[in-house]
């Protein structure tokens, strides 16, 4: 539970930090970051996966860079929702959501990862 929690916390430091980085993306407190980062988590789990599933033809079509676009159009639908969070447009979102993939693949990788 205290793993869960701090992945939460970590990935909203990850949504500051890509509104730091990118001015396309904006981030209007910790708070708003909190709640985007937990629909963020949210959308990802449970919407994300039928996406894929539906747009397979055309993932596999493009060699899974179809992914990049899924994966924009959530971080925008998120930036839609959630007051506070905002982007300015698809390219953004784009951008936005690679900065915030790459960010929270090296904070887990780097904090969460077990030696075996």
């Amino acid at each position: 539970m205290l793993t869960l929690l701090a992945r939460w916390i970590l990935n909203a430091a990850a949504l500051l930090l890509v509104a730091y980085l990118y001015p396309g993306v904006h981030v209007a407190g910790f708070v708003p970051a909190l709640a985007a980062a937990l629909f963020l988590g949210l959308v990802n789990a449970v919407v994300r996966p039928i996406l894929v599933i539906l747009t397979l033809p055309v993932t596999i079509l493009t060699l899974g860079l179809f992914i990049f676009v899924i994966n924009a159009l959530l971080f925008w639908l998120v930036a839609e929702v959630v007051k506070g969070f905002d982007v300015t447009g698809f390219g953004a979102a784009l951008l936005g959501s690679i900065l915030y993939s790459v960010i929270t693949l090296l904070t887990s990788w780097l904090l969460f990862s077990r030696p075996k």
